[in-house]
């Protein structure tokens, strides 16, 4: 479980995209396991009833959920963009230059970073490494398996 005073920096479409999935959990997921439940009880012993097993597992995997995103509702940090601004923020779109690659990626809050789709937790080493950098500096990030350098080509 997570700390009470956590601040969760979101963005307003991650903001909206948790909204939405919380409701939906609480009003077509959590009532369809519990029609799930009370139908696997009318089957009868329930020590051996894989069915309700599956159900109730199911349904503490979902309550846990509800209780992370009503935790992280709870605590948000909406990030409101800026215009363009001098040095990487959260919320940047930065273009950089890795081992003579370009690569462009967002620095998200943790809750939002999603790799695949280029969006970076501000927590992780790149992340953190880039956030007040300026366009054209090189910032050096070492992690446990990687020593790279990142020149900062844009800031959008």
């Amino acid at each position: 479980m997570m700390s009470k005073s956590k601040k969760f920096i979101l963005t307003r479409e991650g903001l909206t995209s948790l909204k939405s999935e919380y409701d939906e959990l609480i009003k077509i997921k959590r009532p369809g396991i519990t029609e799930r439940i009370k139908r696997a009880r009318e089957f009868g012993d329930l020590t051996e009833n894989s069915e309700y097993d599956a159900a109730k597992e199911e349904q503490s995997l979902l309550e846990h959920r509800i209780l992370e995103l009503e935790e992280i509702l709870h605590g948000v940090q909406l990030i409101t963009y800026t215009v363009k601004t001098d040095f990487v923020t959260i919320g940047s779109t930065v273009v950089v230059e890795i081992d003579e690659q370009v690569d462009e990626f967002t620095i998200v809050g943790t809750v939002e970073a999603d790799p695949v789709k280029k969006k970076i937790s501000n927590e992780s080493p790149v992340g953190a490494a880039l956030l007040g950098a300026k366009v054209g500096e090189i910032v050096e990030v070492t992690t446990a398996i990687v020593r790279a350098k990142y020149k900062i080509l844009e800031i959008k």
